[in-house]
């Protein structure tokens, strides 16, 4: 084959595969008010997905966490507390020393136990929070 020949045969429409076309995509006017109350509606989803959903009757396709901006910011709070610190390592010094029987009771002692399950507590408390979940009385 020559070099026109190949030239000729590249140059030639594949046939192998219809191009498909796309529908060219839809769009909407809205109020300020109106995205605001459809973006609070979505939770986090995608807003044409949420009115695609919405309007079709179609189930909701949640992609990535599903949690709202709020939910992520205070689950970013919690692991912000969780890193920190020392927590987890000073815990598990204090347990290894409870362990094997070298911690002295001092007031200095309590003090970081108080501290290390305040800062517990409050991730808790984070976390119940960014899962929407209702705090229990304790």
């Amino acid at each position: 084959m020559s070099i026109i020949d190949r030239f000729e045969a590249s140059a030639r429409p594949k046939t192998d595969k219809p191009k498909r076309k796309r529908p060219a995509p839809f769009s909407i006017r809205l109020s300020d008010t109106e995205r605001a109350r459809l973006l609070n509606e979505a939770k986090g989803t995608p807003l044409s997905a949420y009115i695609k959903a919405k309007t079709l009757g179609a189930p909701l396709r949640i992609r990535g966490s599903g949690y709202s901006i709020k939910d992520r910011q205070a689950l970013a709070q919690a692991l912000a507390l969780l890193g920190s610190g020392n927590l987890s390592k000073s815990l598990g010094e204090i347990s290894n020393a409870v362990s094997i029987g070298v911690l002295p009771v001092t007031s200095e002692t309590e003090a970081e136990l108080f501290k290390a399950v305040q800062d517990v507590r409050e991730v808790r408390r984070l976390l119940v929070r960014a899962l929407g979940l209702k705090e229990a009385n304790q």
